[in-house]
Protein backbone atom coordinates (compact mmCIF):
# COMPACT_ATOMS: atom_id res chain seq x y z
CA UNK A 1 0.00 0.00 0.00
CA UNK A 2 2.93 2.40 0.62
CA UNK A 3 4.48 1.87 -2.85
CA UNK A 4 0.93 2.85 -4.57
CA UNK A 5 1.01 5.91 -2.14
CA UNK A 6 4.82 6.99 -3.24
CA UNK A 7 3.85 6.17 -6.64
CA UNK A 8 0.89 8.70 -6.77
CA UNK A 9 3.06 10.95 -5.28
CA UNK A 10 5.69 10.96 -8.48
CA UNK A 11 2.55 11.19 -10.46
CA UNK A 12 1.90 14.11 -8.84
CA UNK A 13 5.09 15.56 -8.09
CA UNK A 14 4.82 15.42 -12.57
CA UNK A 15 1.44 16.54 -12.77
CA UNK A 16 3.29 19.63 -11.32
CA UNK A 17 5.27 20.12 -14.72
CA UNK A 18 1.84 19.03 -16.63
CA UNK A 19 0.14 22.09 -14.88
CA UNK A 20 2.86 24.62 -15.56
CA UNK A 21 2.79 23.62 -19.09
CA UNK A 22 -1.11 24.02 -19.48
CA UNK A 23 -0.58 27.80 -17.99
CA UNK A 24 1.41 28.33 -20.57
CA UNK A 25 -1.21 26.92 -23.13
CA UNK A 26 -4.14 28.86 -21.33
CA UNK A 27 -1.93 31.81 -21.61
CA UNK A 28 -3.56 32.66 -17.71
CA UNK A 29 -1.17 35.63 -17.45
CA UNK A 30 -2.67 37.46 -20.85
CA UNK A 31 -6.86 36.44 -20.07
CA UNK A 32 -5.62 37.94 -16.02
CA UNK A 33 -4.50 41.11 -18.04
CA UNK A 34 -7.51 41.25 -20.53
CA UNK A 35 -9.95 40.67 -17.33
CA UNK A 36 -8.73 43.59 -15.55
CA UNK A 37 -8.79 45.48 -18.76
CA UNK A 38 -12.17 44.38 -18.62
CA UNK A 39 -13.51 45.41 -15.32
CA UNK A 40 -11.57 49.05 -15.26
CA UNK A 41 -13.94 49.47 -18.11
CA UNK A 42 -17.01 48.75 -16.39
CA UNK A 43 -16.05 51.58 -13.77
CA UNK A 44 -16.81 53.51 -16.32
CA UNK A 45 -20.29 55.88 -15.78
CA UNK A 46 -21.40 55.38 -19.66
CA UNK A 47 -20.71 51.61 -19.37
CA UNK A 48 -24.25 50.38 -18.44
CA UNK A 49 -25.98 52.42 -21.22
CA UNK A 50 -23.12 51.00 -23.80
CA UNK A 51 -25.19 48.63 -26.27
CA UNK A 52 -22.47 46.08 -25.49
CA UNK A 53 -22.55 46.12 -21.85
CA UNK A 54 -23.74 42.55 -22.16
CA UNK A 55 -21.57 41.03 -24.04
CA UNK A 56 -18.84 42.79 -21.98
CA UNK A 57 -20.07 41.31 -19.32
CA UNK A 58 -20.27 37.90 -20.74
CA UNK A 59 -16.48 37.68 -21.90
CA UNK A 60 -15.38 38.92 -18.27
CA UNK A 61 -17.62 35.91 -17.03
CA UNK A 62 -16.11 33.34 -19.28
CA UNK A 63 -12.61 34.88 -18.29
CA UNK A 64 -12.94 34.51 -14.37
CA UNK A 65 -14.50 30.81 -15.04
CA UNK A 66 -11.61 29.18 -17.06
CA UNK A 67 -8.65 31.48 -14.70
CA UNK A 68 -10.43 30.13 -11.69
CA UNK A 69 -11.08 26.50 -13.49
CA UNK A 70 -7.09 26.35 -13.54
CA UNK A 71 -6.74 27.72 -10.15
CA UNK A 72 -8.66 25.33 -8.26
CA UNK A 73 -6.89 22.89 -10.53
CA UNK A 74 -3.87 23.66 -8.86
CA UNK A 75 -4.83 24.13 -5.60
CA UNK A 76 -6.66 20.41 -5.73
CA UNK A 77 -3.22 19.33 -6.88
CA UNK A 78 -1.19 21.09 -3.88
CA UNK A 79 -4.05 19.69 -1.11
CA UNK A 80 -3.33 15.90 -2.86
CA UNK A 81 0.35 15.96 -2.52
CA UNK A 82 0.03 17.22 1.11
CA UNK A 83 -2.25 14.52 1.61
CA UNK A 84 -0.39 11.95 0.00
CA UNK A 85 3.25 13.12 1.96
CA UNK A 86 0.80 12.95 5.51
CA UNK A 87 -0.11 9.52 4.64
CA UNK A 88 3.27 8.35 3.76
CA UNK A 89 4.70 9.82 7.30
CA UNK A 90 2.01 8.47 9.17
CA UNK A 91 2.16 4.91 6.84
CA UNK A 92 -1.83 5.69 6.54
CA UNK A 93 -3.37 2.94 3.82
CA UNK A 94 -6.26 4.15 4.42
CA UNK A 95 -5.95 7.27 2.45
CA UNK A 96 -4.60 5.47 -0.68
CA UNK A 97 -7.41 5.10 -2.44
CA UNK A 98 -8.33 8.86 -2.26
CA UNK A 99 -4.95 9.93 -3.25
CA UNK A 100 -4.89 7.47 -6.08
CA UNK A 101 -8.08 8.57 -7.48
CA UNK A 102 -7.11 12.43 -7.04
CA UNK A 103 -4.24 11.91 -8.79
CA UNK A 104 -6.16 10.15 -11.94
CA UNK A 105 -9.06 12.96 -11.83
CA UNK A 106 -6.88 16.34 -11.79
CA UNK A 107 -4.46 14.27 -14.76
CA UNK A 108 -7.90 13.85 -16.76
CA UNK A 109 -9.27 17.40 -15.52
CA UNK A 110 -5.85 18.87 -16.88
CA UNK A 111 -6.05 16.60 -20.22
CA UNK A 112 -9.30 18.39 -20.70
CA UNK A 113 -8.71 21.82 -20.62
CA UNK A 114 -5.79 21.40 -22.43
CA UNK A 115 -7.82 19.87 -25.30
CA UNK A 116 -10.17 23.17 -24.79
CA UNK A 117 -7.24 25.33 -25.96
CA UNK A 118 -7.50 23.80 -28.91
CA UNK A 119 -10.91 25.52 -29.36
CA UNK A 120 -9.74 28.83 -30.59
CA UNK A 121 -11.78 29.09 -33.61
CA UNK A 122 -14.10 31.78 -34.14
CA UNK A 123 -17.35 30.47 -33.31
CA UNK A 124 -16.23 27.70 -31.24
CA UNK A 125 -17.82 28.91 -27.94
CA UNK A 126 -21.18 28.92 -29.51
CA UNK A 127 -23.83 26.59 -28.70
CA UNK A 128 -24.67 24.32 -31.59
CA UNK A 129 -27.46 23.10 -34.16
CA UNK A 130 -27.28 19.75 -35.90
CA UNK A 131 -29.18 18.12 -38.97
CA UNK A 132 -29.78 14.37 -39.27
CA UNK A 133 -30.44 13.49 -43.59
CA UNK A 134 -30.74 9.76 -44.04
CA UNK A 135 -29.34 8.95 -47.74
CA UNK A 136 -30.55 6.48 -49.87
CA UNK A 137 -31.92 3.40 -48.88
CA UNK A 138 -35.45 4.15 -47.31
CA UNK A 139 -36.28 2.54 -43.67
CA UNK A 140 -33.19 1.33 -43.43
CA UNK A 141 -30.91 4.77 -43.67
CA UNK A 142 -33.99 6.21 -42.08
CA UNK A 143 -33.10 4.04 -38.69
CA UNK A 144 -29.81 4.59 -39.10
CA UNK A 145 -30.93 8.66 -38.69
CA UNK A 146 -32.67 7.69 -35.67
CA UNK A 147 -29.73 5.95 -33.98
CA UNK A 148 -27.38 9.19 -34.94
CA UNK A 149 -29.68 11.02 -33.29
CA UNK A 150 -29.93 9.30 -30.16
CA UNK A 151 -26.17 9.15 -30.05
CA UNK A 152 -25.49 13.22 -30.46
CA UNK A 153 -28.73 13.39 -27.60
CA UNK A 154 -26.71 11.32 -25.39
CA UNK A 155 -23.29 12.75 -25.54
CA UNK A 156 -24.73 16.10 -24.59
CA UNK A 157 -26.54 14.90 -22.18
CA UNK A 158 -23.42 12.97 -20.49
CA UNK A 159 -21.22 16.34 -20.61
CA UNK A 160 -24.17 18.51 -19.40
CA UNK A 161 -25.00 20.70 -22.07
CA UNK A 162 -28.85 21.42 -22.80
CA UNK A 163 -29.97 19.16 -25.65
CA UNK A 164 -33.40 20.39 -27.19
CA UNK A 165 -35.42 18.99 -30.17
CA UNK A 166 -36.37 21.61 -33.04
CA UNK A 167 -37.85 19.65 -35.67
CA UNK A 168 -38.61 16.07 -36.26
CA UNK A 169 -40.00 14.43 -39.57
CA UNK A 170 -41.31 10.65 -39.07
CA UNK A 171 -39.76 7.89 -40.98
CA UNK A 172 -42.30 5.89 -43.10
CA UNK A 173 -41.99 2.83 -41.09
CA UNK A 174 -39.29 3.42 -38.64
CA UNK A 175 -36.49 5.79 -37.46
CA UNK A 176 -37.01 9.44 -38.92
CA UNK A 177 -36.72 11.68 -42.13
CA UNK A 178 -35.12 14.52 -41.20
CA UNK A 179 -34.45 15.62 -37.49
CA UNK A 180 -32.54 18.91 -35.53
CA UNK A 181 -31.45 19.86 -32.28
CA UNK A 182 -29.51 22.29 -30.53
CA UNK A 183 -27.64 21.85 -28.24
CA UNK A 184 -26.97 24.72 -25.48
CA UNK A 185 -23.36 24.91 -23.56
CA UNK A 186 -20.09 26.19 -23.47
CA UNK A 187 -17.96 25.23 -26.40
CA UNK A 188 -20.43 22.75 -27.79
CA UNK A 189 -19.98 23.74 -31.14
CA UNK A 190 -15.85 23.85 -31.00
CA UNK A 191 -16.43 20.18 -29.71
CA UNK A 192 -18.82 18.96 -32.33
CA UNK A 193 -17.74 20.78 -35.66
CA UNK A 194 -16.03 17.35 -36.04
CA UNK A 195 -18.90 15.54 -36.68
CA UNK A 196 -20.19 17.36 -39.88
CA UNK A 197 -20.21 15.31 -42.37
CA UNK A 198 -21.55 11.85 -43.72
CA UNK A 199 -21.46 8.50 -41.32
CA UNK A 200 -21.89 5.13 -42.59
CA UNK A 201 -22.83 1.78 -41.40
CA UNK A 202 -22.59 -1.61 -41.68
CA UNK A 203 -24.92 -4.24 -39.97
CA UNK A 204 -27.04 -7.17 -40.53
CA UNK A 205 -30.58 -4.86 -41.12
CA UNK A 206 -33.36 -5.81 -38.85
CA UNK A 207 -35.50 -4.57 -41.44
CA UNK A 208 -34.34 -7.67 -43.78
CA UNK A 209 -36.04 -10.72 -43.43
CA UNK A 210 -33.04 -12.66 -45.50
CA UNK A 211 -30.94 -11.61 -42.34
CA UNK A 212 -28.32 -9.80 -45.02
CA UNK A 213 -25.66 -6.89 -44.71
CA UNK A 214 -26.67 -3.34 -45.21
CA UNK A 215 -24.78 -0.42 -45.98
CA UNK A 216 -26.53 2.71 -44.86
CA UNK A 217 -25.43 6.25 -45.13
CA UNK A 218 -26.83 9.69 -43.00
CA UNK A 219 -25.49 13.41 -43.53
CA UNK A 220 -24.82 15.23 -40.25
CA UNK A 221 -24.95 18.60 -40.48
CA UNK A 222 -23.04 20.97 -37.81
CA UNK A 223 -23.99 24.60 -37.33
CA UNK A 224 -22.66 27.29 -34.69
CA UNK A 225 -25.67 28.75 -33.52
CA UNK A 226 -26.16 33.03 -34.04
CA UNK A 227 -28.67 35.28 -32.52
CA UNK A 228 -29.16 38.75 -34.24
CA UNK A 229 -25.48 39.55 -34.86
CA UNK A 230 -24.97 37.83 -38.29
CA UNK A 231 -24.72 40.53 -40.04
CA UNK A 232 -27.15 38.36 -42.17
CA UNK A 233 -30.24 40.36 -43.23
CA UNK A 234 -33.48 38.17 -44.81
CA UNK A 235 -36.09 39.72 -46.92
CA UNK A 236 -39.64 38.22 -46.38
CA UNK A 237 -39.77 38.30 -50.48
CA UNK A 238 -36.55 35.67 -50.22
CA UNK A 239 -38.29 33.06 -47.62
CA UNK A 240 -41.85 30.98 -47.86
CA UNK A 241 -42.71 30.27 -44.95
CA UNK A 242 -45.58 27.14 -44.45
CA UNK A 243 -47.39 26.12 -41.05
CA UNK A 244 -48.19 22.81 -40.48
CA UNK A 245 -48.92 20.15 -37.40
CA UNK A 246 -45.99 18.25 -35.68
CA UNK A 247 -45.34 15.04 -35.54
CA UNK A 248 -43.20 12.45 -34.39
CA UNK A 249 -41.26 13.33 -31.01
CA UNK A 250 -42.47 16.75 -30.09
CA UNK A 251 -44.02 16.75 -26.90
CA UNK A 252 -47.80 17.69 -25.54
CA UNK A 253 -48.48 19.99 -28.20
CA UNK A 254 -47.53 17.20 -31.00
CA UNK A 255 -50.36 16.77 -33.72
CA UNK A 256 -52.78 19.20 -31.88
CA UNK A 257 -52.43 22.52 -33.69
CA UNK A 258 -51.28 23.63 -36.74
CA UNK A 259 -47.82 25.40 -34.82
CA UNK A 260 -45.39 24.10 -36.79
CA UNK A 261 -42.95 26.25 -39.00
CA UNK A 262 -41.00 25.24 -42.38
CA UNK A 263 -39.07 27.56 -43.84
CA UNK A 264 -37.90 27.97 -47.82
CA UNK A 265 -35.00 30.30 -48.55
CA UNK A 266 -35.75 30.71 -51.81
CA UNK A 267 -32.23 32.11 -53.12
CA UNK A 268 -30.96 29.30 -51.86
CA UNK A 269 -33.13 26.27 -51.65
CA UNK A 270 -32.50 25.99 -47.79
CA UNK A 271 -34.95 24.73 -45.98
CA UNK A 272 -35.26 25.00 -41.93
CA UNK A 273 -38.24 24.12 -39.24
CA UNK A 274 -39.25 24.14 -35.84
CA UNK A 275 -42.19 22.59 -34.89
CA UNK A 276 -41.58 22.12 -30.66
CA UNK A 277 -42.07 25.49 -29.18
CA UNK A 278 -45.54 26.47 -28.06
CA UNK A 279 -46.69 28.96 -30.99
CA UNK A 280 -46.11 29.31 -34.44
CA UNK A 281 -44.81 32.39 -33.55
CA UNK A 282 -42.26 31.13 -31.37
CA UNK A 283 -41.48 28.18 -34.02
CA UNK A 284 -41.07 30.80 -36.49
CA UNK A 285 -38.58 32.70 -34.90
CA UNK A 286 -36.58 29.61 -34.01
CA UNK A 287 -36.39 28.37 -37.61
CA UNK A 288 -35.67 31.77 -38.52
CA UNK A 289 -32.85 31.63 -36.10
CA UNK A 290 -31.98 28.22 -37.81
CA UNK A 291 -32.09 29.88 -40.92
CA UNK A 292 -29.68 32.62 -40.45
CA UNK A 293 -26.70 30.12 -38.52
CA UNK A 294 -27.22 27.55 -41.87
CA UNK A 295 -26.36 30.67 -43.77
CA UNK A 296 -23.30 32.14 -41.92
CA UNK A 297 -22.54 28.32 -41.87
CA UNK A 298 -21.94 27.67 -45.11
CA UNK A 299 -20.49 31.04 -46.51
CA UNK A 300 -18.11 30.66 -43.56
CA UNK A 301 -17.37 27.39 -44.90
CA UNK A 302 -17.30 28.29 -48.40
CA UNK A 303 -15.36 31.82 -48.08
CA UNK A 304 -18.25 33.48 -50.18
CA UNK A 305 -17.89 36.94 -50.15
CA UNK A 306 -21.50 37.21 -50.74
CA UNK A 307 -24.49 36.31 -48.73
CA UNK A 308 -26.55 35.37 -53.03
CA UNK A 309 -23.39 33.56 -53.74
CA UNK A 310 -24.06 30.67 -51.45
CA UNK A 311 -26.25 27.56 -52.58
CA UNK A 312 -28.07 25.39 -50.33
CA UNK A 313 -26.00 21.99 -51.54
CA UNK A 314 -24.28 19.26 -49.48
CA UNK A 315 -22.31 16.15 -50.20
CA UNK A 316 -24.02 13.25 -51.79
CA UNK A 317 -24.29 11.10 -49.18
CA UNK A 318 -23.24 8.07 -50.55
CA UNK A 319 -20.08 5.71 -50.52
CA UNK A 320 -16.81 7.61 -50.78
CA UNK A 321 -17.63 10.87 -48.51
CA UNK A 322 -18.01 9.29 -45.50
CA UNK A 323 -16.43 11.00 -42.50
CA UNK A 324 -16.63 8.04 -40.46
CA UNK A 325 -18.03 4.25 -40.58
CA UNK A 326 -19.35 2.31 -37.86
CA UNK A 327 -19.30 -1.61 -38.55
CA UNK A 328 -21.41 -3.95 -36.58
CA UNK A 329 -21.09 -7.12 -38.68
CA UNK A 330 -18.98 -9.42 -39.18
CA UNK A 331 -16.75 -7.39 -36.32
CA UNK A 332 -17.38 -4.73 -34.56
CA UNK A 333 -15.74 -0.97 -34.90
CA UNK A 334 -16.16 3.03 -35.71
CA UNK A 335 -13.16 4.41 -37.35
CA UNK A 336 -12.84 7.70 -38.29
CA UNK A 337 -11.48 8.15 -42.15
CA UNK A 338 -9.89 11.51 -41.46
CA UNK A 339 -8.07 10.86 -38.33
CA UNK A 340 -7.32 7.44 -38.21
CA UNK A 341 -8.88 6.98 -34.83
CA UNK A 342 -10.79 3.81 -34.24
CA UNK A 343 -12.95 2.36 -31.01
CA UNK A 344 -14.09 -1.19 -30.78
CA UNK A 345 -16.46 -0.89 -28.63
CA UNK A 346 -19.48 -0.10 -31.13
CA UNK A 347 -22.05 -0.39 -28.45
CA UNK A 348 -20.20 2.65 -26.03
CA UNK A 349 -19.68 4.75 -29.12
CA UNK A 350 -23.62 4.68 -29.43
CA UNK A 351 -24.34 5.54 -26.64
CA UNK A 352 -22.59 8.52 -26.79
CA UNK A 353 -18.85 7.76 -25.99
CA UNK A 354 -17.13 9.82 -29.05
CA UNK A 355 -14.87 12.01 -27.05
CA UNK A 356 -11.84 9.72 -28.64
CA UNK A 357 -13.21 10.59 -32.39
CA UNK A 358 -13.73 14.48 -31.03
CA UNK A 359 -10.00 14.59 -29.20
CA UNK A 360 -8.68 12.63 -32.38
CA UNK A 361 -10.24 15.72 -34.81
CA UNK A 362 -9.04 18.26 -32.78
CA UNK A 363 -5.39 17.55 -32.50
CA UNK A 364 -5.40 16.90 -36.07
CA UNK A 365 -6.85 20.40 -36.76
CA UNK A 366 -4.20 21.73 -34.13
CA UNK A 367 -1.30 20.15 -36.05
CA UNK A 368 -2.58 21.32 -39.51
CA UNK A 369 -2.53 24.89 -38.34
CA UNK A 370 0.60 24.64 -36.80
CA UNK A 371 2.01 23.83 -40.00
CA UNK A 372 0.83 26.30 -42.18
CA UNK A 373 2.21 28.79 -39.65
Amino acid sequence: MIIALEEAKYKLIALKDTLDELRQALRVEELQAQLAELEATTLAPAFWSDANSSKTLQTIKQLKDRIEAYEQLCRRLDDALTLAEMAIEENDEASVPEVVSEAADIEKQAQKMRLETLLCGEYDQRNVIMSFHPGAGGTEAQDWAQMLYRLYTRWGEAHGYKVKLLDWLDGEEAGIKSATIGIEGPNAYGYLKSEHGVHRLVRISPFDGSGRRHTSFVSVEVMPEFENDTGVEIREDEIEVTAHRSSGAGGQHVNKTDSAIRIVHLPTGIVVGCQTERSQLQNRETAMKMLKSKLMEIKHRTNQAKLEDIQGTKNNIEWGSQIRSYVFMPYTLAKDARTGYENGNIGAVMDGDIDGFINAYLIMLSKQNNTKK
